[in-house]
């Protein structure tokens, strides 16, 4: 049967998650992620939606080498030459537009005749092979499609030009045995089938987008579109990683397999998580803090005596066991290379940063873990944000009996000292009232979660916040030995973001 190739889409369809907003730096680091992962394609983003996501894609598109690199399109023309500008130059060039063939789709949001939509694929997807040498065609809500027309516009689209064609279930709304019966029925019915790769895309709104994508395997799809951590729309895409992994460990009955270095999988689902401040499930399959947790006495009974009683996937498998961990006699040399070995590809500058933001760290801690190590690398910034606000100095005086006062020094635009004080019913807004009178707008807090990185009382402190003010909202993270200083640093996170944000957004731009 050959491999399934992985199509990831946690640029662009995961980041349409209610809350996320990914930064320039923070898609390139995934992207790179993505590719020590060994994912076959990267759909870095949709081109012609902003002048942000054309660069991003642009940027991707140049740097990424062995994966391709895709950005979506509508059935539009200057969607496509926007793709094409930004894709251009990278390895592989490739496309994915899309046209959505469910009757409720075609009537009430594109207010077209089956015939019209099929007219409107054909043309676009010849349009964009006289461009790309891989087209690939979605047939929006396919789940929800008359399944004679859907073969009609696949046979129509292969004929134009298309080498993929995906059948997503866009709403979530299909069960496993109709998408492998879909996949069969296309497979059987479609003349030049022969011509083009299935792929399939899979919604979680039933809880069932693992196991369509597994199902259409089975009916004949060879390539999965997924996400990390099944992050995306509403309650998200299949996961990339339960996939990849229920392949391998399921190869007895697939007969398949993919390219997934699954010994990359925790680091990829950490790193997704912290950027997207979207805290991973303890029992989330495969990636979870509990997925390899026994509490039961039968269970650890089992376990001491044979491990495959009870864990039929092990930690090193997806590289959730941390190798070599440092400490505080750990040298430059030692930690340049855990560096290199998970994946950092700053400068020398930035690396000097770090290690000194390692050494301090390493005078709290007993054992540095590879956890840590990427919170440092997260929370050292974002090299193309303008840091408006940066925290010089925090003072919280608490006491039973007092009520809870916040003193805090700011370092404006690099120059400007600033200092205030103020008061609140607890620590966190007490600085937070202080950070609002500081930064000179009225922010509201929607959002305040906080969690360790690791296990023990000397664990580092990560925290997640986000800002709404007005139309606009911004998330923020923070990572500090001490709580107050993590809930400090998370709070002109979200602020500086929100300032870059809005400045970017005056700023004149065009895309393409």
């Amino acid at each position: 049967m050959g491999k399934v190739k992985i199509f990831d889409t946690t640029l662009r369809d995961g980041e349409q998650s209610p809350g996320i907003n990914l930064n320039h730096k923070e898609k390139l680091d995934i992207a790179f992620q993505l590719e020590r992962l060994g994912v076959d394609i990267i759909e870095a983003g949709f081109p012609a939606s902003s002048q942000g996501d054309f660069q991003s894609v642009k940027d991707i598109a140049t740097q990424i080498k062995n994966s391709s690199v895709t950005g979506l399109a509508r059935s539009k023309q200057e969607d496509i030459d926007a793709c094409w500008e930004a894709l251009k130059q990278s390895a592989e060039p490739r496309i994915h537009v899309f046209l959505a063939t469910s009757p409720i789709h075609m009537q009430y949001k594109l207010k077209l005749t089956p015939e019209q939509v099929v007219e409107r694929a054909v043309e676009s997807v010849k349009y964009a092979a006289k461009k790309f040498p891989h087209v690939q065609f979605s047939a929006e809500d396919a789940s929800r499609s008359d399944w004679a027309f859907l073969a009609k516009i696949i046979e129509a689209t292969i004929d134009a030009g298309a080498s993929v064609i995906n059948l997503p279930d866009t709403v979530g709304y299909g069960m496993p045995k109709e998408i492998s019966e879909l996949f069969e029925y296309m497979t059987k019915n479609v003349p030049n089938i022969d011509r083009a790769i299935l792929s399939t895309h899979n919604h979680d709104d039933l809880g069932m987008g693992v196991a369509n994508s597994l199902a259409a395997i089975q009916g004949g799809a060879r390539q999965v579109e997924c996400t990390i951590n099944g992050i995306g729309e509403r309650a998200g895409n299949a996961s990339l990683e339960e996939i990849a992994v229920g392949l391998h460990i399921r190869s007895d009955f697939y007969k398949t397999g993919t390219n997934i270095q699954l010994n990359e999988l925790k680091r990829t689902s950490a790193l997704v998580s912290r950027y997207t401040s979207m805290p991973i499930p303890k029992n989330k399959a495969v990636v979870g803090s509990n997925a390899f947790a026994h509490e039961s006495g039968i269970h650890q009974d089992g376990m001491l005596k044979h491990k495959e009683t009870y864990e039929i996937i092990t930690p090193e498998l997806v590289g959730a066991t941390s190798s070599n961990p440092l400490g505080k006699h750990s040298g430059r040399h030692a930690f340049q290379e855990k560096m290199k070995e998970l994946g950092f590809k700053g400068s020398t500058e930035e690396l000097n940063q770090l290690f000194q933001s390692f050494k301090t760290l390493a005078d709290k801690k007993k054992t540095v873990t590879e956890d840590d190590l990427y919170a440092l690398m997260i929370d050292q910034g974002d090299d193309e944000q303008v840091q408006t606000y940066t925290l010089q100095a925090l003072q919280v005086s608490y006491g039973t009996n007092q009520t809870p006062t916040a003193t805090i020094k700011l370092i404006k635009s690099g120059e400007e000292e600033m200092t205030e004080a103020s008061t609140g019913s607890g620590s966190v807004e007490a600085i937070y009232n202080t950070l609002a009178k500081l930064t000179d707008y009225e922010y509201r807090l929607t959002d305040y979660r906080i969690q360790s990185i690791t296990e023990g009382e000397d664990s580092l402190a990560e925290v997640h916040v986000k800002l709404s003010k007005e139309e606009q909202s911004q998330s923020g993270r923070g990572v500090a030995h001490d709580v107050l200083e993590a809930s400090a640093k998370a709070y002109l996170h979200a602020v500086n973001r929100m300032l870059n944000e809005k400045k970017r957004k005056k700023e004149p731009s065009t895309v393409g």
